[in-house]
């Protein structure tokens, strides 16, 4: 085993976001970027001697190479076992399942999400901890601290491994274990759902397309959707990884899927329509003329998660980011269960999960999941949803009338403005944090501010505060919006505005969700002076 201690320096801008470090492509394969990072990494755990870490990715452009250089710095720092998925893939969630089922210490999971991948767009890396969750605000911090005061690396000086080989191989001291990425993966949904009853489903008739959109979930639901409960062959699309993802958006929303959009909307639509990002992580649902929001579907699985086996002793709680809709809020007052409004960044939810506090958890983005694992779950949330449809007997949007009948309608958008100069979004977030004081009471573009404020979490379970989280304005109407700076975006500044009108248990259900939102959304442009300080009212995105 030959080891080099590498000499370097710190390089700028290593500060770890709300899913670990993003970066352009070409900037992670610039000398010594991802291994300094990766240094940093190790150092800011205590370091790597005799500890086990998982690591895998989704397959995008880089991700082999870089895989290769975590393998050899593992080994230089002292690792005493890796697990890696085969031909480095492994989906998000897949990783999670495999850091606790083995008391691993860690993992590297290499991904973007939803971001483009290929060599002119987007990269990612995030530490997860032994829970299996993303690395918590406390471990981020000394993650970057170590970025800044780093004076050397350490990395294996060998040949790379054969990661396509199943099995045992050594790099130096340290065993690497080759894994196939869906097989624990699939024990643990066999165990969640009741795929008999999925399965008869599908022989029943049962119709449905998948879109894997190129990226990590198209093995996982080939073998889960196709394979195990029988839906028809050419049910899953795209369902191969490219490394560019087939130089599509792997963001599973109605802009970026939209011919799965277009099928779900015609007359031939099957009978669910479903769609998962780069890494696994986050979902989309949609029935025959129904497009389900993440907000809608968070509280709809809430509502019927009783109807899973897993799930049939009823749930501790509900978790959801903060500019998620408040529809799962009120289904866990109807359970008489806990509801826990968290900063965006699954992340703040590892410690509810963790202390039993919630079942399931879910963000606007897209993302749901439960404590299975301790990250978002794209195809669990669809199997879910399968369960679901599978016990009632009624088509997606069915369901979704009787759930917005039953508890009201959360009328809900967000609209994203992408590549914002970020002096001109931190300008308006400070210039509307400057405002909150004197907010409530005052009527804006025809609407009463009932509340406004910059959310600040205090998390229940360790005490830790997280301030500054997006500004909350919330108006007598039932109306709410909230502005927030994303953490996931690799160029300037992505400002996201959160749009919500609630109907009320007996209000109108049945409206054009713009039109439902139309005078919040003028409140807001009002309100921020949004034309005036980034010159754009149109957004990029609006979902």
């Amino acid at each position: 085993m030959s080891i080099e201690v590498r000499q370097t320096s710190p390089i700028e801008g290593q500060k770890p976001g709300t899913s670990g470090l993003r970066k352009k492509t070409r900037v992670f394969m610039e000398p010594n970027y991802l291994e300094n990072f990766i240094q940093a990494t190790f150092d800011a755990i205590g370091g790597a001697a005799g500890k086990s870490f998982v690591v895998g990715g989704d397959g995008r452009y880089f991700n082999k190479d870089a895989i290769q250089i975590i393998l050899k710095m593992a080994a230089a720092n002292g690792a005493a076992h890796v697990t890696v998925g085969q031909g480095g893939i492994l989906s998000t969630p897949a990783a999670s399942h495999l850091i606790r089922l083995g008391k691993a210490d860690g993992g590297f999971i290499l991904s973007a999400s939803h971001n483009p991948g290929g060599i002119d767009e987007d990269f990612g890396v995030k530490y997860n901890g032994q829970n299996g969750g993303p690395a918590p605000e406390g471990l981020t911090a000394k993650i970057f601290d170590a970025t800044l005061n780093i004076k050397e690396l350490k990395i294996e000086q060998s040949a790379d491994l054969d990661l396509e080989v199943l099995g045992q191989q050594s790099l130096g001291a340290m065993q690497v274990n080759v894994v196939d990425p869906v097989h624990s993966y699939q024990e643990l949904m066999e165990t969640l759902f009741d795929f008999n009853a999925i399965r008869e489903m599908f022989v029943g008739g049962f119709s449905m397309r998948f879109d894997a959109m190129h990226a990590v979930t198209g093995p996982y639901a080939h073998a889960i959707l196709e394979d195990a409960l029988g839906a028809a062959k050419g049910t899953v699309v795209n369902g191969v990884p490219l490394e560019d993802f087939g130089k599509g958006h792997p963001d599973p929303n109605p802009i970026w899927a939209k011919d799965l959009m277009d099928l779900m909307m015609s007359d031939t639509a099957p009978d669910i329509g479903a769609a998962s990002d780069g890494d696994g992580d986050r979902n989309m649902i949609v029935g025959k003329d129904a497009y389900v929001t993440p907000s809608d579907s968070l509280a709809i699985l809430a509502a019927n998660a009783h109807l899973a086996p897993a799930y049939a002793k009823g749930l501790a709680g509900i978790a959801r980011s903060m500019p998620t809709s408040g529809a799962s809020d009120r289904v866990a007052e109807k359970l008489g269960i806990g509801s826990y409004e968290t900063p965006t960044g699954w992340k703040f939810f590892g410690n509810l999960l963790d202390a039993g506090k919630v079942t399931l958890c879910g963000e606007e983005s897209a993302g749901t999941g439960s404590d299975h694992v301790r990250e978002k779950d794209g195809l669990w949330a669809v199997l879910l949803w399968l369960n679901i449809l599978a016990v009632r007997k009624q088509s997606v949007k069915e369901i979704v009338t009787d759930h917005w009948q039953t508890f009201g309608r959360d009328y809900y958008s967000r609209y994203d403005f992408e590549a914002v100069a970020s002096d001109k979004a931190d300008a308006l977030m400070s210039a509307l944090r400057g405002k909150l004081a004197d907010l409530a009471g005052q009527s804006v573009a025809g609407l009463t501010v009932k509340s406004a404020d910059d959310f600040s979490y205090n998390d229940p379970v360790d005490g830790s505060v997280s301030s500054n989280q997006g500004v909350r304005v919330a108006f007598e109407t039932g109306a709410r919006a909230v502005f927030r700076l994303s953490g996931t975006g690799t160029e300037g500044a992505t400002l996201r505005l959160y749009l919500e009108q609630y109907s009320g248990s007996d209000g109108a259900i049945d409206l054009d969700p713009q039109d439902a939102l139309k005078d919040v959304r003028n409140a807001a442009f009002a309100l921020s002076d949004m034309q005036a300080m980034i010159g754009r009212v149109e957004p990029d995105v609006i979902t």
